[in-house]
């Protein structure tokens, strides 16, 4: 059976990165509102229920108003907007969150497509939590790199408008209250929202996110390996995981370590580094912002729900 799929919002930077990635699909009709009607409530509520899957590329409060014009219980949705990430009733979309969570993703009807810097968070900490090496009240710390095609259709049109002259680094969110503290919070399972500082690069995609753990507060220290292998063993238990451990190594830089080193993929690749005589380690992750950290991660919450192979549309 063909399965018909509604994006509302296409013409975004996440809207077309998903439609790209299911173009050449067979298994799939996708259906697409007429330019003129975009903005039409009454064309967009056909569109929205006439689809088995609905994915929403929207502004939170339009994308909560995609939601409302569903009046039947057969469209399914994923929301790609922060607005429904730590709701009620809807599913988290990040599949390597833990073992039967692509599960919980495939049986849903509301998915919430996390946002990419939660992902590099909640995939360094939460397995330490479930694993009882960081207690649920550490104190955390965050902070990291993206491309700039994470700020949308105006940050990009900013930076490439600019050219060199842009900002080459650029550190953001220095109120200490961006929107993805409750999702973070929720799933990393920890107590206090973290220390979370985002940086903007001068280029397209592509991020390195950062967790520094300072382990001497605890009163059990745990050793870099020991942090290395419950990562380790969370991710391996997951089917189909797209984000994997690199070995534990003691060395002071890595090729790996870009920001741009996995564009065009769904993976993400986790880095463990320890002092263990100071008590001190960092978990490093490296993602496509827009590929795990958005499009990639809404196709592969599609075929989750669909019940096809999770890797289907998807440079692994």
């Amino acid at each position: 059976m063909t399965a018909r799929v509604f994006i509302d919002g296409e013409a975004g930077t996440t809207g077309l990165q998903i439609r790209e990635r299911l173009a050449l699909r067979t298994d799939l009709e996708l259906i697409s509102i007429p330019e003129e009607s975009r903005k039409d409530p009454a064309a967009r509520a056909d569109y929205l229920n006439m689809a088995d899957v609905a994915i929403l590329c929207l502004p939170d409060e339009a994308a909560k108003e995609s939601v409302e014009f569903i009046t039947n219980d057969t469209t399914r949705v994923i929301d790609a907007s922060s607005a429904h990430r730590v709701a009620e009733g809807w599913a988290y979309g990040f599949a390597e969150m833990d073992p039967d969570q692509g599960d919980i993703i495939a049986a849903a009807a509301r998915v919430a497509n996390p946002g990419c810097w939660p992902q590099g968070l909640i995939a360094a900490v939460r397995p330490l939590v479930a694993a009882e090496i960081l207690p649920a009240g550490f104190k955390v710390n965050y902070h990291g790199i993206s491309g700039y095609s994470g700020g949308g259709k105006g940050m990009i049109a900013d930076y490439e408008g600019r050219g060199n002259s842009a900002n080459t680094f650029a550190p953001y969110a220095l109120t200490f209250n961006h929107k993805h503290l409750p999702e973070m919070t929720e799933y990393a399972l920890i107590d206090d929202a973290p220390l979370f500082t985002p940086s903007v690069g001068n280029y397209y995609k592509g991020m390195l996110t950062v967790v520094p753990l300072n382990l001497a507060v605890l009163d059990k220290v745990p050793t870099g390996a020991q942090i290395h292998e419950a990562l380790a063993d969370h991710f391996a238990a997951v089917p189909g995981s797209f984000v994997e451990v690199a070995p534990f190594e003691a060395i002071n830089r890595s090729e790996d370590l870009d920001p741009q080193a996995l564009n065009d993929t769904n993976r993400m690749s986790l880095h463990v580094f320890a002092n263990d005589a100071r008590a001190q380690a960092a978990i490093v992750a490296v993602y496509d912002n827009l590929g795990k950290g958005a499009s990639g991660a809404a196709v592969q919450n599609l075929n989750l729900m669909l019940g096809v192979d999770q890797t289907t549309s998807l440079a692994a």
